[in-house]
């Protein structure tokens, strides 16, 4: 009588441990950049909402609201005048904010904090806020001055075509 052996060996077990090494080495890269443009969105979502926030105190309890910007401390702050709304947004050390515009005119370090006052019932200011991901992903969150909402960008969005520019091709 003959006894049937069961089970796999060592030789197949090798082999499928080689294909899921190969699919996981493979799918990987694009699981982490996945990642990392889910985390840039995520912040660009708190800068939109902190500033949503900023604004809708001064428009509401008709305050003058000051939001500083910190390129240097990576953070963001917002106080009214009395000192009855303090807000503050720290983002997170994988995500930087790597520009605000407008541009300061002759100043000596673009990383100073800026400062941005809303007046209740006045036009806002245009508030740009590029971030930027360790590994180079852009997204910015600007506020319309028009419209008075602020929103986020993707950076095929950042074309001067769709911003009501001139584009190197129309000059």
């Amino acid at each position: 009588m003959r006894v049937e052996e069961r089970g796999v060996t060592l030789i197949e077990m090798l082999i499928v441990v080689a294909i899921m090494a190969l699919v996981v080495g493979l799918t990987y890269p694009s699981a982490a950049a996945g990642l990392d443009s889910l985390r840039l969105r995520s912040a660009a979502s708190e800068v939109t909402s902190f500033l949503d926030t900023a604004m809708e105190r001064a428009d509401r309890r008709q305050q003058v609201v000051e939001i500083r910007i910190s390129p240097k401390e990576n953070a963001m702050a917002a106080r009214s005048a009395d000192s009855s709304f303090v807000r503050a947004l720290a983002l997170p050390n994988f995500i930087g904010i790597s520009a605000v515009e407008p541009p300061v005119v002759n100043a000596s370090d673009p990383n100073e904090p800026r400062r941005f006052l809303l007046y209740p019932g006045g036009t806002l200011p245009r508030i740009v806020v590029q971030l930027e991901s360790k590994d180079g992903r852009k997204r910015r969150v600007v506020v319309d001055p028009i419209t008075g909402m602020p929103r986020s960008e993707a950076p095929e969005d950042f074309s001067p075509a769709r911003q009501g520019g001139v584009s190197e091709q129309q000059k």
